[in-house]
């Protein structure tokens, strides 16, 4: 089974965005991608909300 989710990294812990369909104490597999836009902030001159849409309408990172 695949689930993709955001995170957020505090304090030292990975923390989804959203519920996810795991049992207590079920061992994952993570795969941690920067957010592109962070990396690229500055480097277009479009606001960070553009460059997210321009993302989410492309098919980057599902190759």
């Amino acid at each position: 089974m695949t689930t993709r989710t955001k995170a957020i990294y505090e304090d030292g812990i990975l923390k989804p965005f959203g519920k996810l369909d795991l049992k207590e104490g079920e061992e994952v597999e993570i795969e941690v991608k920067k957010n592109i836009t962070e990396s690229t902030f500055g480097v277009i001159p479009l606001e960070h909300d553009e460059i997210e849409e321009i993302i989410e309408d492309t098919e980057y990172g599902s190759w």
